[in-house]
């Protein structure tokens, strides 16, 4: 079994904040393949399915972002997933707003959902899909930012495409090709790949 976890906090408020693109990513995925309804479990909620010929458990931490790695601990402790099925969807300042990277393991730089997860899972190795929110382009900016809504123009330019492609690009990544899902994503929309 994968473990899917997105990361976001879980007040209906927040839903549309850019530090919530990883609850919309497992979302969209959720929405793609027919996964069983959300329930309760692990403090947070759960969705199963299947993605190709891999089981898969979507998980949304309902801890909030600083405790997001109690809800994941819990969820990978109880179906003994290893830490190279585990892959973490969140959001990543870093990156250019609708830009897409993949990498097992590597720092937390300054994401508390990643800090959190390391420290409960006892190791960084796990894959992390970081989808850009951009930077403000000032360090005091950086908490509006990320707690700020996504503008409609966002929306319509580029998020919710790109929700689109990674859900689309999905069974690449639940069959281990993490480098043919990032270049599936990123390819403009009508390209073959």
């Amino acid at each position: 079994m994968l473990l899917w976890v997105g990361l976001g906090n879980p007040e209906s408020s927040m839903r549309r904040h850019r530090h919530n693109v990883g609850f919309m990513a497992v979302e969209a995925i959720a929405r793609k393949y027919g996964f069983t309804p959300w329930r309760n479990r692990f403090k947070g909620e759960v969705a199963e399915g299947r993605i190709g010929g891999q089981k898969v458990l979507l998980l949304l931490p309902m801890t909030y972002m600083n405790k997001s790695g109690e809800s994941v601990q819990e969820a990978a402790a109880f179906y003994k997933i290893a830490p190279e099925n585990i892959t973490v969807f969140h959001d990543e300042l870093d990156l250019a707003p609708g830009r897409l990277r993949i990498k097992r393991g590597g720092g937390a730089a300054g994401h508390n959902g990643l800090r959190s997860t390391d420290k409960m899972l006892g190791t960084p190795e796990y894959w992390r899909v970081r989808i850009g929110i951009g930077h403000p382009g000032a360090k005091e900016r950086v908490h509006g930012w990320v707690l700020g809504n996504f503008t409609e123009t966002d929306r319509q330019e580029w998020l919710e495409r790109l929700l689109d492609r990674m859900a689309d690009a999905a069974p690449l990544l639940a069959d281990g090709r993490a480098d043919q899902f990032m270049t599936k994503v990123a390819l403009p929309e009508g390209s073959k790949g």
